[in-house]
């Protein structure tokens, strides 16, 4: 058997989940729970096992090409670092976040919907990082979007209608501007086949096609990905969804839905430009300044968790715009560590609404003595964010940081530091106004969390302990071949189309 055969199953696993949870998950009691919680399992497994794969396979590619019709004339889904690193973090969290829904999706009512929506948003992603074809990769980014626009509503309150169709409208917006990118690009090109179109463009004179598709697609992963000044939606949408849907959004979403799909773009199709990578620095510098101001001022725990979105997105392509093997490899690292521990926090936040009702900190207090699991795992999500060794965040916050002062860029590296410091002091006020001092009389008999919650919690904080270990020659492998398809630019396109004639 093919190698390659493993590349479909990230979308027909989930896809086939949410229509197996739509069918019978209204009939059959905990039918749901248990499809959604094999089919993450398998998700999960199959991402590791085709990093396994991977580095055994010549040139560490892997194509599948459907209907076996050979790229450019057919699809194909193509697997290298960069995806296969993309996938790990994306079902790693799904599956975390898949066990935590258990019981604290109860206090909603209709899990089965839920779960199906969770399962099509995830397939959404998964498509998204394997197809190596641009209009399929628009497709793909819609399923995971529309999924997630139902998602922010499904608490069905005024406000979360109201963040859900904020979120709807921007969306498509980003969408209008990428699906107009792409539509540029074909008519240009005559393919969508993402290596082939990068080929045809490395031999093709153009003056401006580029830099215009350049700008639309910037707003519409711009968008995408909450970078200011395109981060507006945000604040809303995130602290409006059931908690594990913001763990969601912020952990992989936005990240997948806009950095990955940024990247890809920039640097393997249309070549990324000393241009593009300056604005890139640019936009990433005041995201993480903005965010973390703006957090600093916020009581309510989810909305204050949102900002602290967009100034970590700021790092990661802060990181990325360096352009550097050195500032790519932070990039990519923080990409990955921001995806566990603001996971992680938003879990926590849910098991503390969970827990006591409500999310506003100047109500809470003192309830380490009562939540000690969710104390101690937000307090390492925390130290994690705010880059406090020894825990994974220092490591990609340092490395780009490094990278900034290695090219020059010593202002960069400031923004870099200073946003750490306000970070560090948002999230002292957390600890301080939720878990520490007096515990209040109505929330005297309050109990800790559920146990599939706190294991996703406790699972979640172990890896930001020990997530630096990544950075040892032994596992660098899972960062490093990300960094080189990136490195490659447009020479991915004679990687793809020479493994795909194979």
């Amino acid at each position: 058997m093919n190698s390659a055969t493993i590349i479909p199953l990230f979308v027909i696993i989930p896809l086939a989940a949410a229509f197996l949870i739509s069918l019978v998950g209204k009939f059959i009691k905990r039918s749901s729970e248990t499809i959604i919680f094999i089919s993450s399992l398998a998700l999960l497994s199959f991402s590791l096992y085709a990093r396994f794969l991977l580095n055994s396979s010549a040139g560490k590619i892997m194509i599948y090409k459907i209907g076996g019709w050979t790229p450019p004339f057919g699809i194909c889904m193509v697997l290298d670092g960069l995806s296969c690193f993309m996938l790990i973090t994306v079902n790693l969290i799904a599956f975390f976040v898949a066990v935590y829904s258990l019981p604290y999706m109860e206090q909603y009512t209709d899990k089965p919907k839920f779960f199906t929506l969770f399962s099509l948003m995830v397939c959404g992603m998964n498509g998204l990082i394997i197809t190596g074809d641009l209009f399929n990769l628009f497709v793909f980014l819609e399923i995971a979007s529309i999924a997630s626009y139902a998602l922010v509503a499904f608490g069905t309150e005024a406000e979360e209608l109201e963040a859900s169709f904020k979120y709807a409208i921007m969306g498509s917006v980003a969408s209008t501007f990428i699906f107009i990118g792409i539509a540029f690009l074909y008519s240009f090109t005559s393919t969508l086949n993402m290596a082939d179109m990068a080929r045809v463009l490395s031999n093709k004179q153009n003056e401006w096609v580029i830099p215009f598709v350049g700008v639309l697609f910037l707003m519409g992963f711009g968008l995408k990905s909450a970078l200011v000044p395109f981060h507006a939606w945000l604040p809303d949408a995130h602290p409006s969804a059931p908690a594990s849907i913001s763990a969601m959004l912020s952990g992989v979403l936005i990240k997948t839905l806009g950095i990955y799909s940024l990247i890809r773009i920039f640097f393997n199709i249309i070549g990324a430009t000393q241009g593009y990578l300056t604005v890139l620095m640019f936009l990433g510098a005041i995201s993480m300044i903005v965010g973390v101001v703006l957090a600093l001022s916020q009581w309510d725990l989810k909305r204050l968790l949102a900002y602290h979105s967009i100034s970590q997105i700021g790092y990661v392509i802060l990181g990325i715009g360096l352009g550097t093997p050195l500032g790519i490899l932070g990039g990519l690292f923080h990409l990955f560590n921001h995806s566990v521990f603001k996971s992680l926090l938003f879990l926590n936040s849910g098991a503390v609404d969970y827990a006591t009702g409500t999310r506003d900190l100047k109500e809470t207090g003192g309830l380490g003595k009562l939540m000690p699991v969710t104390a101690k795992t937000n307090l390492v999500a925390s130290m994690s964010i705010a880059g406090i060794p020894p825990f994974n965040g220092f490591f990609s916050k340092a490395i780009i940081i490094i990278a900034c002062l290695q090219k020059g860029n010593f202002g960069y590296a400031i923004c870099a530091v200073i946003g750490s410091i306000l970070t560090l002091a948002s999230f002292m006020k957390v600890q301080k106004f939720a878990f520490l001092g007096e515990i209040k009389d109505k929330f005297k008999n309050i109990k800790e969390a559920p146990f599939a919650m706190l294991f996703s919690m406790v699972c979640l904080a172990i890896i930001c302990i020990f997530g630096g270990l990544l950075l040892i020659p032994s596992l660098r492998f899972f960062l490093d071949d990300a960094v080189a398809v990136i490195l490659k630019g447009t020479g991915y396109a004679g990687v793809v189309l020479e493994a795909a004639a194979k």
